[in-house]
């Protein structure tokens, strides 16, 4: 097979949009061989354009296209994933987390644990990752690693231990000290390329001593021989230290945080080699896949190349030659002209072309071993599919996939541009679950959905410049709900007589707000009011009902119908009749059930500097958002609010011409709440109008 897989790590970089994942995977490529040139980030000097992220986000941070690589460092295999830092990403990074058996988590030294830092820190404790802290931008002015430290443990509960110190910080960052060997480590050269080992700087050594004895009394725990030779005051070898680190970031018990600066080139190999040696391989994580044959049971998988082979399709790429699927192996190897069996399309297919991703290149393969990170070719599969060998019928754990929140519509501006945007919403649609589309019946406009006002932008960006396709687009909407808020009966008779035999159904109960989900269905018919086999229909009907409310046209939610009586006729009764009885019901009570609409509210975190704070304040406020936090850190504050997507459109171009350009926010999904009154009543207006107009045309 050619690799040891205990010598393998499949990892991801994860952090706050602008923590510098970017710049850090440069340089690991860079020092592990993999380019033998150093890339900047454009626009980016280090304390100008920091906040200016959007072009470089369109250029590079999230570019959904960041695929697996594959690095050698030392003699260890490393399967490097970026993940995308933007919350319209989301789905981006739950894909890449669910193959992932361990995570570098970048923070920035001045930023320290930002709104984003604790999405992903979620994601990762949902996805039971081990991590490594690696603080970032340790040259910026005002770098402050120790309060990093502090923010990992208070504000995403970690247990987060320095394994290292800053030699000199801001600009005047020359190294770290490596608390485990006890020595000073400078990185010279250009590109920092030569490693120096030096005894510690004089007046470093106290903190030194101070911080190494808090770091061996953290890993204490995680070895008995260790605490042993602390209580007796003996020599500590670096390798047991390593051994309890490692047992203890495993567990998700220990976080290893360390220092540097990708910019400037610090810190970097330091950082691989703690990867190697405190990051799980494939054989120390657990995975499970469901058995659709059994009711979904839990299956544990091994990463044994003689068992039945379980892989999962988590990325699409489409390049030049075709569709290209990253799939991570979990179980049996795969090998080329294998004949396996996509298990949520029901498809066979056979294992054609293999690939590793390599260098700058990639290098046909015959086979990929257990817990490798490979790639297919010319596949038709959808992302998050799972492929299996051996007459197993297993689904890995399917991914939480959000629903989107804003839609926009778009029109090609002629023929050309029109056959392109086929191609790419096909495309899209396909790699990225989050984002979708659908022509409006009415109106016969295309319409894309997806998680956010960048995330639309984005894609439309992507259409023009990889399908040459130009598009107009509409004004953004939102995805409004209705819901009832009080209790309403209804009892209504549905009959139709045509001659012959005709339609007939009485159907009565009563609809009422429901916490527990959209919409549940209650079957409370008593004697045979209505025959068992109609009692579907009803569900049916009252389904088809709530998929457009009478306020404005939108779907209804959180609401539950319940029948407890009815009437059949013995010929005129049937499916259709019963469904319609269901939806003249709902109608009926609808109205009676004082209706009202909800809108998507958004989780809102704005950071700027703290002069611009009162103007940040104003707003929100201005916005109709609710805010629940705001914190000062010296130069920088922060303001979390909760503010309806409505009143977000642009906010960007608000908020930097607010704050002279140097304020970034972020946000993400947080509930649905009731529009105000005087809102209500507009859109109902609006949508009134409409349906005039249309009547008319």
């Amino acid at each position: 097979m050619g690799i040891d897989i205990t010598k393998m790590r499949n990892i991801g970089i994860s952090a706050h949009i602008d923590s510098g994942k970017t710049t850090l995977s440069e340089r690991i490529l860079f020092y592990s061989n993999k380019i033998h040139a150093i890339h900047e980030v454009r626009g980016k000097d280090g304390v100008g354009a920091t906040m200016d992220h959007m072009d470089l986000e369109r250029e590079r941070g999230i570019t959904i296209q960041s695929a697996a690589t594959q690095v050698e460092w030392k003699d260890y295999t490393i399967n490097l994933i970026d993940t995308p830092g933007h919350v319209d990403f989301t789905i981006e990074v739950e894909r890449s987390l669910r193959v992932l058996d361990g995570a570098i988590l970048v923070l920035c030294a001045v930023g320290g644990v930002q709104s984003q830092s604790i999405t992903v820190d979620r994601q990762l404790k949902r996805y039971h990752v081990p991590r490594i802290a690696f603080v970032n931008k340790c040259d910026r002015t005002g770098a402050n690693p120790f309060k990093v430290r502090f923010q990992l443990r208070e504000k995403l509960g970690l247990n987060a231990v320095l394994i290292q110190l800053p030699i000199g910080l801001e600009d005047k960052l020359e190294g770290v000290v490596d608390l485990i060997t006890m020595r000073a480590v400078y990185f010279d050269g250009p590109q920092g390329e030569q490693i120096r080992l030096a005894d510690i700087p004089s007046h470093l050594k106290a903190d030194a001593e101070k911080y190494r004895e808090e770091l061996i009394d953290a890993v204490s725990l995680y070895s008995d021989e260790l605490a042993e030779k602390f209580l007796n005051g003996g020599d500590i070898p670096e390798e047991l230290i390593h051994q309890a680190i490692r047992k203890g970031t495993l567990a998700e018990q220990f976080v290893p945080v360390m220092i540097g600066s990708a910019y400037k080139n610090k810190g970097i190999q330091l950082l691989l080699d703690a990867v190697t040696n405190y990051l799980p391989n494939p054989t120390e994580v657990k995975n499970y896949a469901l058995d659709l044959d059994k009711h979904e049971e839990r299956q544990e998988l091994f990463a044994d190349e003689k068992k039945p082979t379980v892989a999962l399709g988590f990325k699409l790429e489409d390049g030049q030659y075709g569709q290209l699927t990253y799939v991570r192996i979990y179980q049996g190897a795969l090998k080329k002209g294998d004949e396996l069996i996509n298990t949520r399309a029901r498809k066979r297919f056979k294992v054609g072309r293999l690939v590793r991703m390599h260098s700058d290149s990639m290098e046909d393969i015959t086979e990929g071993s257990p817990g490798d990170i490979v790639a297919l070719f010319g596949i038709d599969c959808a992302s998050g599919d799972t492929f299996c060998g051996g007459g197993l019928n297993y689904a890995m754990t399917s991914m939480f996939v959000p629903d989107p929140v804003i839609s926009l519509a778009i029109m090609p501006k002629d023929k050309k541009s029109a056959d392109q945007l086929a191609k790419a919403l096909n495309r899209f649609t396909k790699e990225d679950p989050t984002f979708q589309t659908y022509v409006d019946p009415e109106s016969n406009q295309t319409i894309i959905k997806g998680m956010g006002e960048l995330h639309l932008e984005v894609y439309v960006e992507r259409m023009h410049r990889e399908y040459k396709c130009e598009v107009e687009t509409g004004m953004p909407q939102v995805a409004y709900r209705e819901t009832i808020t009080q209790r309403a009966e209804f009892n209504y008779i549905h009959k139709k007589q045509t001659g012959g035999s005709g339609q007939y159904g009485r159907v009565a109960g009563y609809m009422e707000p429901f916490a527990g989900g959209d919409y549940e269905f209650v079957d409370n018919i008593k004697g045979g009011a209505i025959p068992t086999e109609f009692v579907p229909s009803c569900d049916k009907g009252f389904r088809e009902a709530v998929k457009r409310g009478s306020l404005i046209g939108f779907p209804i939610v959180n609401i539950r119908c319940l029948i407890n009586d009815g009437q059949s006729h013995s010929v005129d009764s049937s499916d259709l009749a019963f469904q319609m009885a269901a939806i003249g019901a709902f109608r009926e009570a609808y109205g009676k059930a004082r209706p009202c609409i909800l809108e998507p509210i958004m989780k809102v975190s704005v950071d700027g500097p703290a002069e611009f704070q009162g103007n940040i304040f104003a707003s929100i406020n201005q916005r109709r958002g609710i805010i629940s936090a705001s914190t000062e850190d010296g130069i920088f504050s922060r303001v979390e609010a909760e503010v309806p997507l409505s009143e977000m459109f642009g906010y960007s171009t608000v908020l930097r011409s607010l704050t002279q350009g140097k304020g970034e926010f972020s946000m993400e999904f947080e509930k649905y709440g009731k529009v105000p009154a005087s809102i209500s009543e507009a859109l109902t207006k609006e949508y009134e109008e409409k349906r005039r107009k249309e009547a008319r045309s």
